[in-house]
């Protein structure tokens, strides 16, 4: 694990030294399970702490980030979308053969349970085909600087040429956070998703740091053998935000204490930052 200099933000300030080793929650990263995983606060950009940020990985479900922001940004979201055969391939996602649903209330459910036919169904309803949507989707991660990333598919299904790192997740989570509808939805605990029949499908998030972490406003969870339990995590607390990647940690329940430890160790950061400021101090951890 290393972290990175915040001097980048005071640089007005005296460079007098101060250890970020000593900030409260530094030792405790040491008992983060996951294999790589990436903390920054949003608005500087600013990497506070890594480990193997950059290798590749796996991104499950991480996946639908990109899918979820590519619909938003070119389709109609009064699109009637159907889970038709061709789009029915997991069968065990929540939603089933024959259902339809308006393209804007799809993606509330998309994201809330993490369904894999769903992203299938955007996928052909966004682009026509498959294969053009896996177009977009790569388009997209290069516009954003995601050089160390290639999708496959739309759902993060296990697949040896779907991958990504850490670090550039971290700038998926920022390109998506942008989106104020995107947050809107990956901010929702739970909906009753209506169908075009009248019915709904009550939807759940995964996620749960929204309900157990303080300020968190999203963003996704995902799960395959091959990639562990991962997640991202947008923070805001007291008008600061942090997002935070955590890639294979080794339980469901586990990513979250990760994700937590790591934001608490985040969150200590800002107030030694705000508190050296006020003694003309800056902050350096690699001395």
């Amino acid at each position: 694990m290393t972290c990175l200099s915040c001097s980048g933000r005071v640089d007005h300030i005296p460079q007098k030294q101060v250890d970020l080793r000593n900030v409260e929650g530094f030792a405790s990263l040491d008992t983060v399970t996951a294999e790589s995983w990436i903390l920054a606060e949003a608005s500087s950009g600013l990497v506070i702490a890594q480990k193997a940020a950059d290798r590749q990985m796996y991104p499950a479900s991480l996946t639908k980030m990109m899918t979820c922001v590519l619909a938003l940004e070119n389709a109609n979201m009064n699109d009637t979308v159907e889970i038709s055969e061709d789009v029915y391939l997991v069968k065990i996602s929540k939603s089933k053969l024959g259902m339809k649903f308006l393209m804007h209330d799809l993606l509330y459910e998309l994201m809330l349970t993490s369904d894999n036919d769903a992203a299938y169904a955007v996928a052909m309803n966004v682009a026509g085909d498959t294969l053009r949507f896996y177009d977009m989707m790569n388009s997209k991660a290069r516009d954003i600087g995601m050089y160390n990333t290639h999708f496959t598919n739309p759902n993060g299904m296990p697949n040896d040429s779907n991958y990504t790192t850490a670090s550039d997740l971290l700038k998926l989570t920022d390109y998506t956070m942008r989106n104020p509808e995107f947050e809107r939805i990956v901010s929702t605990r739970e909906k009753d998703v209506p169908l075009t029949d009248g019915t709904f499908l009550e939807c759940h998030n995964t996620n749960k740091l929204l309900w157990d972490y303080e300020g968190c406003k999203g963003v996704k969870t995902g799960y395959t053998k091959a990639s562990g339990r991962c997640l991202t995590a947008a923070v805001t607390r007291d008008g600061v935000t942090l997002y935070a990647v955590v890639l294979k940690s080794n339980q469901f329940d586990r990513v979250f204490v990760d994700a937590s430890t790591i934001l608490n160790y985040g969150f200590n950061v800002v107030e030694a930052w705000k508190e050296n400021v006020k003694a003309n101090i800056s902050l350096n951890p690699e001395k």
